[in-house]
């Protein structure tokens, strides 16, 4: 299977971000070659700052291989920035709407056909008090298992320096310059999950196998011991209360 073309919406952005990306950061990126040549695959990567997904973009733009990030619905009706998403193929994201089970099948569809689908399976912004990865979602086990598709680890470091997450202003800390660490892992093994039925059971096991890989490659990344126990953040007890539980598990896809 060939690989999909770039196109030129994204070459257009690349044109627009790199420059300023390179200008003004260091960049330690390792584990490209862990990135498939050719063929659907899905990356699932922690998330600790706005800016990070714009760094892992960079370095997954240069492996030629461009990721599809599933985004809010609402992006894709904002002028520029939904004429950019659009046309570089991102996948909209309805939240707290059945229409979720949309981007579901999408992602499936999009890795079937030779595409890179990005997960960031915390749901949000690390509340992690050290921002270690929480526990995931389940949207990125469930494509995979129905594709069959490798799943790669992505952890990534250093953006949180420049745009702290959760910071009372979004203003960038770029001096001194910070370095943007993205570390790609080898393939998540899941062989043992292969034909077996897909229950709630086998979908939390699987995330936690996909997570505890992207924590080891942040622990290298940080030369330090992560909690024994991963954080879990809840919506509030009062929306709990009153929003229904999802009538679908694909639902959790969103992020």
């Amino acid at each position: 299977m060939s690989r999909p073309r770039i196109g030129f919406w994204y070459r257009l952005a690349a044109t627009v971000l790199k420059p300023p990306l390179v200008l003004l950061f260091r960049r330690d990126w390792r584990g490209a070659d862990n990135i498939p040549a050719t063929g659907g695959f899905i990356t699932v990567v922690n998330h600790n700052s706005y800016l990070d997904p714009i760094s892992y973009a960079h370095f997954q733009y240069n492996t030629r291989r461009v990721p599809r990030f599933l985004a809010k619905e609402g992006l894709f009706r904002t002028g520029v920035v939904g004429t950019v998403m659009r046309g570089t193929g991102q996948i909209p994201v309805l939240r707290e709407s059945s229409d979720a089970a949309g981007a579901f099948r999408a992602a499936v569809d999009a890795v079937n056909r030779g595409e890179c689908v990005v997960f960031y399976p915390e749901g949000t912004l690390t509340r992690d008090p050290d921002l270690w990865p929480m526990e995931g979602k389940t949207g990125a086990a469930r494509v995979a298992l129905l594709t069959g598709a490798p799943v790669i680890p992505i952890a990534q470091w250093g953006a949180h320096e420049a745009m702290p997450p959760y910071a009372r202003t979004k203003r960038f800390r770029l001096f001194p310059r910070k370095t943007l660490v993205v570390v790609a892992g080898e393939p998540v093994d899941l062989s043992a999950y292969q034909n077996v039925e897909i229950t709630a059971e086998v979908l939390r096991e699987v995330t936690d196998l996909i997570m505890d890989a992207v924590t080891a490659l942040l622990a290298e990344i940080r030369g330090e011991q992560p909690p024994a126990q991963r954080y879990v953040h809840r919506k509030p007890l009062q929306e709990r209360a009153v929003r229904p539980a999802p009538t679908h598990p694909e639902e959790e896809i969103a992020e």
